[in-house]
């Protein structure tokens, strides 16, 4: 008996030109202060702005979100990274929309390659946390109260997004290279892919994913962020509908 592929049945996470044209990822920095690695993904310049070429970076980043798709689908960890303005709040939306993990304030060098100091300070916010709901800071003095609500939310702050990462990320989703540099470089120490926006002021040495595009504009870097959150999530519920096709098949042929 014939029955739908639940596989199939998913639609493919991409982005088109038009898409990209109305968010702005097309224009890059101004020439004078353009990377010439970024050459390559340069259509040519505009008023002294960079025009980066969209005939690029549309199949580059849907060959990206193709590979996030099959992070998801084996249930890897995607950390998305964003600590400026423009991509702060986005990053932290995307990365609890697809449930996986985020740094949106500040890079703390060595949150990769130092994890295990990164993971007491994560145990000493959980510690404060537990403190705060079992009544631990009602039977303290107002100052020693005070002065741990201040260490809670400090870590909370640096270190929310990750608190239950549980271990390393499996590959990382950065919004400009240039600006998260020291994220990137502690990846490639730990032979954790990149995924990343790279403008045309920016070196895209150390990305594994390129994805060539404004990294200013908030319509843009949601458009990213977007697109990443549904690739993930895409893979995820791939995952399921293969569980569940096979669990499907077993009890079919148990019936006959």
């Amino acid at each position: 008996m014939w029955r739908p592929n639940p596989i199939e049945d998913f639609k493919m996470a991409t982005v088109s030109m038009r898409d990209m044209l109305k968010a702005g990822v097309h224009f890059g920095h101004q020439t004078r202060y353009w990377n010439p690695k970024m050459k390559p993904f340069i259509f040519g310049a505009r008023n002294r702005v960079h025009i980066i070429n969209l005939e690029k970076t549309v199949p580059m980043f849907n060959d990206a979100l193709a590979e996030l798709v099959k992070v998801g689908e084996k249930k890897g960890k995607v950390l998305f990274v964003g600590t400026k303005r423009a991509a702060s709040e986005a990053v932290k939306e995307a990365a609890i929309a697809s449930n996986q993990f985020y740094v949106n304030n500040r890079w703390l060098g060595g949150m990769l390659t130092n994890y295990k100091t990164v993971r007491q300070s994560i145990k000493r916010l959980k510690d404060l946390e537990a403190q705060s709901q079992d009544g631990t800071f009602d039977k303290l003095t107002k100052k020693e109260a005070l002065m741990r609500t201040r260490e809670m939310e400090k870590l909370e702050k640096s270190l929310g997004g990750i608190k239950d990462m549980g271990g390393l990320p499996d590959a990382l989703f950065v919004i400009d290279a240039d600006h998260e540099h020291i994220a990137v470089k502690e990846a490639n120490n730990l032979g954790i892919p990149v995924y990343a926006v790279v403008d045309t002021n920016s070196d895209p040495d150390g990305v594994d994913f390129i994805i060539p595009g404004n990294d200013d504009a908030i319509r843009a870097v949601q458009l990213y962020l977007n697109a990443a959150a549904d690739a993930v999530k895409e893979g995820r519920n791939q995952d399921v509908a293969a569980v569940a096709a096979e669990q499907d098949g077993f009890v079919e042929e148990a019936a006959e």
